[in-house]
Order: structure tokens, then C-alpha cells, then sequence
């Protein structure tokens, strides 16, 4: 599921926190280690969570190969958003809901996650599990490159040192899949630059409207994208892509994913109001960890020492730029 996602609404709500908490509570003022302790705690075991329901999502996604391609498995999941979003923000703000704020970033955003679920969920179904979602922690890489032309940002020089290491790592995760499968084996990368337009596109649309509309109208976006990508994709003639009528378990599997996507993120956002977004930010890769035993245990994934180094090379990396981008920048003063 879109990572993505998770960490541009993480990162929006725990700013937003850490603003409306500086001047504290009355409550914190009496009981400080209590309000400290207590829901920091509470909000980790909550991202916890999360974060790891994201891979046993994947793990459904996974689990169709062969009955559904990804494509068609991405445009009816995010059908199936479009009719529960729509139904729900209908029924609690009715008309007015609805409002459309800025129209050609919601295209992008709709275009950028149709790109992320098909190179994840095609990735997913070809490739052992672990090695598809771990190489989704490059999108922040991929953000720190696209920023400069996509949104005016410079990354420090110290986050070039995080490329290196992050790409290294994709290059020992991919050496057995790119033998076995050749360049189809790059779509979880394409899927993870997907992921960083989406990043982007959403550090633009923040604030623009509630978080549910926002989602409501990527759904509606990314749905005919993916539609139109399916019916390219089966008339393709490859086999992975070709469409067959579904049978009762793969809608029901479509629409476990939907749910799993829509609860993780719902908890993570839940934990952000507990723990602030930098707080909880590491707790991501719990997914990789869930998805090497889901791998494993369902579908005997086997991980060789290489591709573990190079999980562990895109983790590293990952750690590093978000200890990077956590320190004041030069010239910043605290007030």
C-alpha cells in the first residue's frame, strides 16, 4: 500500500501537533510524565500496527497472482474507495463535501499513485514479497532528486549520502530478479518514483481540504487511470496482465485490501495525534519485517545474504536522512 501516503499524512498531522501542543495543558502541567509517557506509548504500538496491516495487505495483493493482475486488482480497489469515501463524507457533510481544490494536482495525484499501485502490486505478484516492499523506502531518495525540479527544494548535501547507500542497497535486492525476470523486475522501483510525485504533490495539495476529501478525490482520479491501464495491460498480450472474469474470493480479496489500506492509514494518522510524526516515522520499516515472515511462512520466500544486505543498506539510509532532516538546518534559529 502507498507509503507515500502514510508519510505525507503523518508528517502534516504531527507538525500540526507540534504546534498546538507548545503552550501544553493543565493536565500536562500537573501530571507531566503521565501526558508524556502514556500517549507516546500508545501512539507507537498504534504506527506499529499500521504499519505492519500495510504488508498483510500487500501479502492479499500477492496472494492473487495468477487469478488477477495487479493493474485491475489497483483500479477495483480504489473503485471500491471511491464508493465508501463518496458514501461516507455524502452522508456527513453532504454537497458540500464535495469540493474540488485544484483540480490538475488531483489529476497528478490520481496519476502518481496509479503509477505506485501498479509497480507495487505487478512487483508484489512477481517477486518475493520482502524484496517489493523494500524497495518502497527509496521513494524519500527519489524525493530528495525530483524536489529540485518538482518543487524548488534542495536536499542538504548530507542526503546524497543516502541515495548512494539506498541505491546500492536496490541493486543488491534486485541482481537475482533482474536474472530471473529481466526489466520487469524494475517495477517496484518505478513504483517507488511514483510514490515521491505523490509525496510531492501532496506537500502541495495540504491543507487545501479535509484529508478525506482529499483521499475521496484521489480515488476518483486514480480509478479511470487505472481502468484504462488494465484494458491497455490485457491487450497487451502478456500473460501477468491478462484480465479473466474474477471470481467471488478475488472481489472479496480486492476489497480486503481496500479496507486494510484504509484502516492502516487511519491508525498512523491516530498514532500521530498520540506521538509526533518524527517520533513515529521509524516504526515504518516493521513492514519490511512483517512482509520477510508473511513471505516466509505463506508463499516460502526465501531471502539470500546479498538481497538481506541490501534490505538492510535501504533501511540504513532511510534512517539516516530522516536523522538528517530532523537536525536545524544552518542559519535556523530556535524562538
Amino acid at each position: 500500500m502507498p507509503l507515500g501516503i502514510v508519510f505525507t499524512a503523518a508528517y502534516s498531522a504531527g507538525m500540526k501537533e507540534d504546534r498546538q501542543q507548545t503552550a501544553g495543558t493543565a493536565g500536562a502541567a500537573l501530571h507531566p510524565e503521565h501526558h508524556a509517557r502514556h500517549p507516546i506509548g500508545q501512539g507507537l504500538l498504534i504506527a506499529l500496527a499500521g504499519f505492519a496491516i500495510l504488508s498483510v495487505g500487500d501479502a492479499i495483493v500477492k496472494s492473487m497472482a495468477g487469478q488477477w493482475p495487479g493493474p485491475a486488482i489497483a483500479a477495483l480497489r480504489y473503485v471500491y474507495g471511491v464508493i465508501a469515501l463518496g458514501s461516507f463524507i455524502a452522508l456527513r457533510h453532504g454537497r458540500a463535501g464535495f469540493v474540488l481544490p485544484r483540480p490538475s494536482l488531483q489529476l497528478g495525484r490520481g496519476a502518481a499513485v496509479s503509477v505506485m499501485t501498479i509497480g507495487l502490486f505487478c512487483g508484489s505478484q512477481l517477486m518475493p514479497l520482502a524484496d517489493a516492499i523494500s524497495i518502497q523506502f527509496t521513494s524519500p531518495m527519489f524525493v530528495v532528486l525530483l524536489s529540485p525540479l518538482v518543487t524548488g527544494e534542495h536536499a542538504p548535501r548530507s542526503a546524497w549520502v543516502t541515495i548512494l547507500l539506498a541505491f546500492a542497497g536496490v541493486l543488491l535486492v534486485l541482481r537475482p530478479n533482474v536474472a530471473d525476470l529481466g526489466v520487469v523486475a524494475f517495477l517496484p522501483v518505478v513504483a517507488s518514483m511514483g510514490m515521491a510525485m505523490l509525496v510531492m504533490f501532496n506537500r502541495k495539495t495540504a491543507n487545501l481540504a479535509p484529508v478525506v476529501t482529499l483521499q475521496f478525490w484521489l480515488s476518483v482520479m486514480a480509478a479511470p487511470i487505472l481502468i484504462v491501464a488494465t484494458c491497455i495491460g490485457h491487450l497487451s498480450g502478456l500473460k501477468f496482465l491478462h484480465v479473466s472474469v474474477p471470481q467471488p474470493i478475488v472481489l472479496l480479496k480486492c476489497a480486503m485490501v481496500a479496507v486494510t489500506g484504509t484502516t492502516s492509514h487511519w491508525m498512523i494518522y491516530v498514532a500521530t495525534q498520540k506521538a509526533s510524526a518524527p517520533v513515529i516515522a521509524p516504526m515504518i520499516y516493521v513492514q519490511l519485517l512483517v512482509a520477510v515472515s508473511l513471505g516466509w511462512m505463506v508463499f516460502g520466500d526465501s531471502i539470500d545474504p546479498l538481497s538481506a544486505l541490501g534490505m538492510a543498506l535501504i533501511i540504513l539510509a532511510g534512517l539516516l536522512l530522516w536523522h538528517f532532516q530532523r537536525r536545524p538546518q544552518p542559519g535556523h534559529v530556535k524562538g
